[in-house]
């Protein structure tokens, strides 16, 4: 039975670094230094292959657009077939494509529509990977709370590595090569699921004789989803702070990096961000609150400083300062969120549930994304980092005055 928690109170005595979860770890880990270093690796090959920056971009929305458009389904057959599966399939077609597309580099000089297409199949993996990460945690941690800050430390250190990572590969070697070797990291990520024993291979309960149809699953996804008026609340109000928030802040707030401050001092503000996120998963491992949401909603206004700094034009220490501590508040009520989502949705229901919300919560982002640019044009680019930064502290306001995200409990598988 769930057993509520007081803030301090020590994590499950059962030890967190099983064999089990050492496998899920790294694959986890490996999978996300590999999606940080495509980006670059992307950049390189189709801009050595005479495509431009239009190229480019097409090409990373080619990656992107099929994951925000299929999650939802992924999360139905991660239900249904069983997580782990669907995550080795994904690892194994990942793998074979991005293969194929690092060999069309190799051999010359590919159509653009080949790499779209490729890249496409591999955003398609990708969705439906990822509903797995939210069912598979619960199963290989006992104290998911740890297991998730872990997990958002790793994380964030990729981030930080994977593209060094890839630029080092592309100063001694090629694209295509940068690109290959990128894909053997969905071998070791499969090779490690396809080892765990804590997680059946086979189907969940609703693949099982007389299982709903796909679309009721969908629907049972849905009603499950909005039952819970915390989690679509959050998603809700993150889709705000995803349009007037962190997609203005993206775009113009790196691209003032680059342009007002140079190119060195963006990767260090960017270091900085990543040492904060692992701070922030840090802290989170130590400090457990009665209330996961009020408490993360209370760390999120540490984000306002990201666009704050950049707005106000401190000196490159300071804003790299700025970017380090929003990096604390946003790793501890993502740690928050995602531990709230494991512990109160049924387990057979969970990679549903996490696609919806991992699909709200994306939505809105390319939208903040694409206008900020034009808006900037109109009325500034200080101005509306100025309302991403008020959205942060407007985000927490609104979390905290709805009931049922603020008293939500704290609880224990």
């Amino acid at each position: 039975m769930a057993r509520e928690l007081r803030a301090g109170d020590p994590a499950s005595p059962t030890p967190l670094w099983t064999s089990d979860f050492r496998l899920f770890f790294t694959a986890r880990t490996t999978s996300l230094l590999g999606d940080a270093m495509l980006p670059v690796a992307i950049t390189a090959a189709v801009l050595g292959a005479g495509y431009g920056a239009s190229g480019v971009g097409y090409a990373l929305a080619a990656l992107v657009a099929p994951f925000a458009a299929l999650i939802i389904f992924g999360g139905v057959l991660s239900d249904r077939f069983g997580a782990r599966r669907l995550m080795v399939v994904s690892d194994a077609a990942r793998l074979v494509f991005q293969m194929a597309l690092a060999l069309l580099f190799l051999v010359g000089t590919p159509p653009l529509w080949q790499i779209l297409v490729l890249l496409a199949f591999v955003g398609a993996g990708s969705a439906l990977f990822q509903p797995g990460v939210a069912s598979i945690t619960p199963r290989v941690a006992r104290d998911v709370q740890k297991a998730n800050a872990t997990l958002r430390i790793a994380e964030s250190v990729t981030l930080v590595l994977g593209p060094s990572l890839a630029g080092l590969l592309l100063a001694v070697s090629s694209p295509a090569t940068v690109v290959a070797l990128d894909a053997v990291t969905y071998a070791v990520s499969g090779a490690c699921l396809f080892a765990l024993r804590a997680v059946p291979m086979g189907p969940g309960k609703a693949a099982r004789e007389g299982a709903p149809s796909f679309r009721a699953d969908l629907v049972e996804g849905w009603r499950e989803f909005s039952a819970r008026t915390w989690l679509w609340s959050v998603i809700v109000v993150f889709m705000l702070w995803q349009l007037a928030g962190a997609g203005p802040t993206t775009t113009l707030g790196n691209s003032t990096l680059v342009t007002d401050y140079g190119a060195s001092t963006f990767g260090l503000v960017m270091s900085s961000l990543g040492a904060g996120s692992v701070l922030g998963g840090l802290v989170a491992i130590r400090l457990r609150p009665r209330h996961p949401l009020r408490a993360g909603a209370l760390s999120m206004t540490l984000w306002a400083l990201m666009p704050l700094g950049v707005g106000l034009g401190l000196s490159a220490p300071l804003v790299a300062l700025c970017y380090g501590v929003s990096g604390i508040g946003a790793a501890f009520w993502i740690v928050m969120f995602h531990t709230s989502v494991q512990t109160h949705v049924p387990q057979d229901v969970l990679g549903r549930v996490h696609a919806y919300d991992a699909a709200g919560s994306l939505v809105m982002k390319p939208v903040g994304q694409a206008a900020a640019g034009p808006l900037a044009g109109v009325v500034g680019t200080v101005p509306l980092l100025f309302v991403s930064a008020t959205m942060a502290v407007l985000t927490c306001l609104l979390l905290l005055a709805i009931p049922a995200v603020r008293n939500l409990r704290r609880v224990e598988r």
